[in-house]
Parts: structure tokens; C-alpha cells; sequence
């Protein structure tokens, strides 16, 4: 892929139509992103945004937030137009959620590991539904609890990915893709 010139391409973001470059404008990782799926890349990985929000968590967010958003959306409606939806997973998280109360002083929201959330978009699963929710004020689970495993085993029988498959580690000994294989059924 490399050598054919097919990534050096998708990476030349001016060939691609003047009114998707102007779709994108100020988002044109997530059109980059896009055009190395359709050159072949098999997995595209986007870090955007710092959402470490320990201070001005409302400022920030209020900036962020819109942007993101549509990003994401004109990402996944590109992929819809261009009938991808089906080939294509797009997935949208953090490692950890934030913290429901307001830090003192600093008007931020720290680390919570107990809640998170993510988005799920194509690949076949089962779209437009919520999974899940937490407790009134955010704090702990209420209903449908799931952890990333389950998450990833989802996505991954979505790709055609056994995830009770094994490899051997470095020392020979077989170890499962994911110790937790039970999905996220309503995704399937």
C-alpha cells in the first residue's frame, strides 16, 4: 500500500471535490481519516482535542464540544454517501469517564473510572439506540453495565474477529484476543 503510492495520495488532502474540503474545513483529520479507509488502511486512529478538563471544564467543553460533534457527523454522513456505513466502524471514547461533581477551585471534572460512555456507528450493528444508563447524578451504573471487552467483542465479531480467538504470548503460552467475550448483544 505504501509502496503503490495509495497512502502518499489519500494524505493529499487537495485532490479531493473544493465542497467536501469545505465540509471538512477546520475538521480535515476526520477527511483524512476517511480518505485512508478508502485507500485501504484497515484501522485509522484520531486524537483530537485535549479533554483533560481538571480546570474550565465548562469553558473548554463549550468550545470542543460543538466541533467535535460535527465532526463526527460529517464523518459518518460521508461514510453513508459513499455507502461505507456497512464497512466501516466508527467509534468515539475516552479511557475513563468525568468525574459528576465539580472539582473545588478550579471549576474542572476529574478522572471517574465507574461511568463512561462511547459512541458506536456502522460496521452492520444496530444503530440509533442508547445501551445503558447511570445513576440520576452520573455516578454509577444503573442499568445494561457494560465494560470495554464487551464493547470490543461486539466490534470485533463485527469485523469478522473472533474474540475467543488465542495467540501465543512471548513466552508460548495461548492467550484469548479478550478474557471477557460476552458483546454488547444489543449492538449484534
Amino acid at each position: 500500500m505504501v509502496a503503490s503510492g495509495s497512502v502518499r495520495k489519500a494524505l493529499d488532502l487537495s485532490k479531493e471535490d473544493p465542497r467536501t474540503r469545505d465540509r471538512y474545513r477546520g475538521i480535515e483529520q476526520f477527511l483524512t481519516a476517511r480518505r485512508l479507509v478508502e485507500a485501504g488502511v484497515g484501522c485509522v486512529t484520531l486524537s483530537y482535542g485535549g479533554w483533560d478538563t481538571h480546570a474550565s471544564n465548562f469553558k473548554q467543553l463549550k468550545a470542543q464540544l460543538p466541533v467535535l460533534d460535527r465532526a463526527i457527523a460529517t464523518l459518518i454522513d460521508d461514510l453513508h454517501d459513499r455507502g461505507m456505513e456497512k464497512d466501516v466502524i466508527t467509534v468515539s471514547w475516552g479511557e475513563f469517564g468525568r468525574t459528576p461533581k465539580i472539582n473545588g477551585g478550579h471549576a474542572g471534572r476529574d478522572h471517574w473510572s465507574p461511568v463512561m460512555s462511547g459512541l458506536v456507528a456502522g460496521g452492520g450493528l444496530k444503530m440509533g439506540q442508547a445501551i445503558g444508563s447511570s445513576t440520576a447524578r452520573g455516578e454509577y451504573p444503573k442499568d445494561r453495565p457494560y465494560r470495554v471487552p464487551q464493547v470490543l467483542s461486539a466490534i470485533y465479531q463485527a469485523l469478522g474477529i473472533d474474540p475467543g480467538a488465542t495467540f501465543n504470548n512471548g513466552s508460548g503460552r495461548p492467550m484469548y484476543i479478550l478474557e471477557d467475550r460476552d458483546p454488547v448483544t444489543e449492538l449484534l
